[in-house]
């Protein structure tokens, strides 16, 4: 029997009170925090405990929840993903994704995404997830484009970082986009044979 968390390189599992140093670490790359969001003054060793043993104590909600993504070859954390506006009503949500700079360019992202999106479209009954990325993000970009994610759009000149505007570009996938590249899973895989 195998786990709808698990892939062949990462597994996506709660986030543990001892992450604390792992995630502090992934902070000292200041360009790759900004590519992800925005760049926020330096925190304590305090408040990276204190974040991480709040989150550990959160019970997860079925369509909103953070995942700490662990590679196992090396048994170590590099990153994390969450969903982000998770709207059932319409059937739509989002999320993201980092991984620590000594983790990257390794296929982590790619696999941790298509498992969150396997839980979300084959598990929750969401039909879209949409993703906004800032344009100068090109390692981003060409991810999304590789899982299968479309351009719909741009908002222009909509975000200020590192000294200028930038643009955020507007993605989407939609089930059937996903079941087609990915697959959803069936049930007869996850019968223990």
């Amino acid at each position: 029997m195998t786990s709808a968390w698990r892939g062949d390189r990462v597994r996506l599992r709660g986030v543990e009170p001892e992450d604390w140093q792992a995630f502090m670490g992934f902070d000292e790359f200041s360009d790759d925090v900004r590519q992800a969001w925005l760049l926020p003054p330096p925190r304590s060793a305090e408040a990276y405990r204190r974040w991480a043993a709040e989150v550990a104590a959160r019970d997860p909600r079925l369509d909103e929840f953070r995942l700490a993504v662990e590679s196992l070859d090396e048994q170590a954390l590099v990153g994390g993903i969450n969903t982000a506006h998770p709207d059932p009503g319409n059937g739509t949500f989002g999320y993201g994704v980092a991984i620590g700079r000594p983790y990257q360019r390794r296929g982590y992202a790619s696999e941790a995404v298509v498992l969150l999106l396997r839980y979300m479209f084959g598990e929750r009954r969401y039909q879209k997830c949409n993703v906004e990325l800032y344009a100068p993000n090109i390692g981003s970009l060409a991810l999304h484009a590789r899982l299968g994610f479309v351009e719909e759009g741009r908002r222009r000149r909509s975000q200020y970082f590192a000294g200028g505007y930038h643009d955020m570009v507007l993605l989407g996938m939609t089930i059937e986009e996903f079941d087609q590249l990915h697959g959803l899973g069936t049930a007869h895989e996850m019968r223990p044979r």
